[in-house]
């Protein structure tokens, strides 16, 4: 047996990739959450506006009555201005809201019967549940800046 006498070298490792999904990883696991809401877990993904896949979800409060109708209409007023907009009226309209807020959709507007005698919608905020009504003229732009972040929602 031949013993051989090299320098010593103390082993490491360099990792030079960076790739897409580790940061994608890391923002999942920053926005999820899970909280209670009316006696129930609620899980929740609280991306902020700005990256959430769906920015805002439209439903009706009802198939029926033209409801579904103005809520789609409205749904394509808003991907028209470059929101991201879906509509969805599968199901009762509470587990169309836990639905949106597993997926990190900020906001949710709903069409209801007021919205056709009165002109006004609902808006409800992700993270404090909170629901104001604002005119549906007024939608696009106010969705558009609470996208941006020039709006808050508690200022509405």
């Amino acid at each position: 047996m031949i013993d051989i006498r090299g320098e010593e070298i103390v082993p490491h490792v360099i990792e030079p990739s960076y790739g897409i999904d580790r940061m994608c990883y890391a923002v999942l696991e920053q926005a999820y959450d899970e909280d209670t809401a009316d006696g129930e877990k609620r899980v929740v993904l609280r991306l902020s506006p700005k990256v959430a896949p769906v920015q805002v979800a439209v439903f009706p409060l009802m198939t029926r009555d033209g409801l579904d109708t103005i809520a789609q209409k409205l749904t394509h007023t808003l991907q028209n201005a470059g929101i991201l907009a879906e509509y969805d009226d599968s199901g009762a309209i509470g587990r169309r809201y836990r639905r949106q807020d597993e997926i990190g959709t900020p906001f949710a507007i709903t069409i209801d019967y007021d919205t056709k005698e009165q002109h006004t919608v609902t808006i409800r905020d992700r993270d404090s549940m909170k629901q104001v009504r604002i005119a549906v003229i007024k939608v696009p732009e106010i969705v558009s800046a609470l996208v941006g972040g020039t709006l808050k929602f508690e200022s509405l």
